[in-house]
Formats: structure tokens, C-alpha cells, sequence
């Protein structure tokens, strides 16, 4: 069986899960009545444990700006389209459906990787106990590899994700493991990434984000790193929730020295056509 057989595997067990909708909506706890509410994976490289809302459809989309060591730059258009097909089940695709990297000497553009994976959370927060999830992706490479903007390889990556509400703070802690097909395609090297993301709320509708998180090495070629981020958000409606800020390497390792962000969250529909409204 090739890579990208087994590499489907968990994909179309979660397709064929959908079908156990109707079976597991009797144990679903009800939503917040009448009203869809916001569920942002971003601006952080951690994701929340909790999922998107049961039924709902959403989409994260944001403009990314990046400063990379030896003068060249990176400027991305980057999407997540996320679908609760189950109330603890959520399907997930991942792109980045513009991608230009340049310098001195020129540049390449071009479309970007795409993934695809879900997220099964297994544990609902409780007093003591935070929430906790695990998921997996599978990247396609669609990226172009002649213009160095691929790899061409799949990779795939495992996460355990926690998140907690502590004293006004919010917390989303993720564990992964990557598995990253090398170029010269004669096998993969892993390596592992950890995140620390926290939130709180400013004024009204405004917020503050930080995260610190960092990667082992992978490979002969790419060293470990930390990275730091922070940025604001505001929530101009419960569906709608934009975003700004910047990360920067804490590490000479860092992929970027610094980048600058800006994007959205919004919930688009839901599917399974319970009574919603927007606050």
C-alpha cells in the first residue's frame, strides 16, 4: 500500500462518520439558543481543543507578510475551512491558495500546500480538567516544487491539544508530531513542535492574544527554534472576529524574523438548520 493510500485512511473514516449524524445528534448538548458563535483557530499556531459549533460551517482567511533570514521575504494568502459534521467531530482544509517568495535577486509566485485532516475532541473542559482533543492532517503537496515554493512530498502531523479558562485567562496548549517527506524522496525525518497560546479579553469586544511555541530539529538541515506571537482581536459580531498583530523568532533558527498578520474568522452557515441568530 503507497503513502498516499494509508495517508487517506483517516480521511475517509471521518467522510463515513458523517453518516452517524443523526445517531449521535440525540446526545449532542444544545448550542447557545439562537446563536452561532465564532470558534478562531487564528491568529495563533496553537489550536483551540474545542471545536467549531455542532453543524456549522466556517472560514478563516488572512493576509500574512514574513521577513526571512538572508533578505527575502514571503507574502501568503492563507484559508481554513472547518465543518462540525458531529458534536465532537470537526473536518478541516487548509491552504494557502496564493503564495510569493522573493529578494534581491527576484521572486516566484504561485498557489500553496494544501491539508487535510480533522479534529476528534474527546473531553469537554470541566472544573479541574481542561478540554482535550487530538487531530491529524495530511498535506497535499500543490505547491510548486520547480519554483521552490514545495517540497512536492506529503507530510503528515499528529496533535494532542488541550485548553483551559483559568482566572480570566484563556489557555490552548498543542503537542505535534510531524512526520516530513524529505526532498530527495528516499524517506522522512521527524520532528516535534510545542505551543503555549493565551487570551484575554481588553474592553468590550476587544482582546489580546500571546503565544510562545518552538520546533525540535528536523532533518540534518533545519535547526530548532522559538518563536513568539501577539496580536489583538475584536469581535464585531458573534460570527464575525478579525485580527492583527505579528511573530517574531526568539531563536537564530526562527523562520521568520519577524511576520506580520491579518485575517478573519466568520461563521458562514449551519447546515443542519438549527434556530441561529447574530449577535
Amino acid at each position: 500500500m503507497t503513502l498516499y493510500r494509508l495517508s487517506l485512511i483517516p480521511l475517509l473514516s471521518t467522510a463515513l462518520s458523517c453518516l452517524c449524524v443523526p445517531a449521535v445528534y440525540a446526545d449532542c448538548p444544545p448550542a447557545v439558543p439562537g446563536i452561532i458563535v465564532a470558534n478562531p483557530n487564528r491568529p495563533t499556531v496553537a489550536n483551540p481543543a474545542d471545536i467549531t459549533q455542532f453543524g456549522v460551517v466556517e472560514l478563516e482567511f488572512g493576509f500574512a507578510h514574513a521577513q526571512v533570514p538572508l533578505h527575502q521575504h514571503e507574502n501568503t494568502l492563507e484559508g481554513l475551512l472547518k465543518f462540525a459534521v458531529a458534536c465532537d467531530l470537526e473536518i478541516r482544509w487548509d491552504a494557502i491558495p496564493f503564495s510569493n517568495q522573493g529578494g534581491p535577486a527576484g521572486g516566484q509566485s504561485g498557489i500553496g500546500d494544501n491539508w487535510l485532516g480533522f479534529q476528534y475532541r474527546f473531553h469537554r473542559q470541566s472544573r479541574l480538567v481542561p478540554s482535550m482533543a487530538f487531530g491529524y492532517d495530511v498535506k497535499l503537496p500543490s505547491a510548486s516544487v520547480s519554483k521552490g515554493l514545495g517540497t512536492g512530498r506529503y507530510d503528515h502531523q499528529f496533535v494532542f491539544l488541550a485548553s483551559k479558562d483559568i482566572k480570566g485567562l484563556h489557555f490552548d496548549f498543542n503537542a505535534s508530531l510531524f512526520r516530513v517527506g524529505r526532498l530527495d524522496g528516499s524517506g522522512s525525518d521527524i520532528n516535534t513542535e510545542f505551543n503555549l497560546a493565551f487570551s484575554r479579553p481588553i474592553y468590550k469586544k476587544l482582546g489580546f492574544t500571546g503565544e510562545f511555541y518552538g520546533d525540535t530539529k528536523l532533518g540534518r538541515d533545519t535547526p530548532s527554534f522559538v518563536s513568539g506571537l501577539w496580536a489583538l482581536t475584536y469581535a464585531v459580531n458573534s460570527r464575525l472576529v478579525i485580527d492583527f498583530g505579528m511573530d517574531h523568532g526568539l531563536t537564530s533558527g526562527a523562520p521568520h524574523e519577524r511576520r506580520f498578520f491579518a485575517g478573519l474568522t466568520y461563521s458562514i452557515a449551519d447546515l443542519y438548520h438549527h434556530k441561529h441568530s447574530s449577535e
